[in-house]
This record gives structure tokens, sequence and C-alpha cells, in this order.
């Protein structure tokens, strides 16, 4: 099993259950790892062959962008099956950080694993 992976994406959006919360957007960071097997794209050398990180990092900004949960649980969990469906990702992790959600705490966030390890 190989893993193709994005860190650090950033990601503007309303979530949060407070009044003041439903009224921003708040910046959400992605670390995401997939599984993959990179044998075929690295013999062919054609981005065809390969999960395409761009592709994934693209769709993610905008179905984030235009969302707006109450929940990051619901957030990633929706994201996870995104990734799975639309890619064709047997395994997924995402790690989501709502920076600034508890005063005194750098991050705060959940890291969730869906679909299954080759």
């Amino acid at each position: 099993m190989d893993i193709i992976y994005i860190k650090s994406l950033s990601i503007e959006t309303v979530v949060g259950l407070y009044d003041w919360e439903r009224k921003i957007k708040q910046n959400i960071i992605f670390d995401i790892e997939m599984a993959t097997d990179i044998r075929r794209a690295a013999a062919s050398d054609d981005i065809k062959d390969t999960t395409n990180y761009k592709s994934i990092s693209k769709r993610l900004i905008q179905f984030v962008g235009d969302s707006r949960y109450q929940l990051v649980e619901t957030m990633a969990e929706d994201c996870a099956q995104l990734i799975l469906s639309e890619f064709s990702v047997p395994w997924v992790k995402i790690t989501l950080n709502k920076i600034g959600a508890l005063r005194g705490a750098k991050d705060v966030g959940i890291i969730i694993e869906r679909g299954s390890k080759p």
C-alpha cells in the first residue's frame, strides 16, 4: 500500500454551533492521507494512472467552502465519503483542525479513518 497525502489544506467555511460562528467564515485545516498503489503511475509517468491530489484538493475546497456545518464531525465524515466515492480511494484518513476553537489550545479537531487498507 502506498499513500498520497495532502498536508495543511486551509479552507474557509461556516462551521459551528454558536450564533457568532454562523455569521463568519473560519479556516479549517485538513491533513489527508489516501491509500493507493502508485506502481502503474510510476511505470507510465502519466497523471491518469494515479490518484490526482490536485483534483481532490479542488473538490474539497469547493465542497467545504460551500457548506454550513454545525459539527466538524459531520464535515469530516462527509469529506471522507466524498473522497472514497468520487475518487475511488479504498482508505482515507482525515485530520481536521478547527484553529482557535478552544482558548489556550493551539489546535482542536478530530481524526477519522474510513474504508479499508488494501
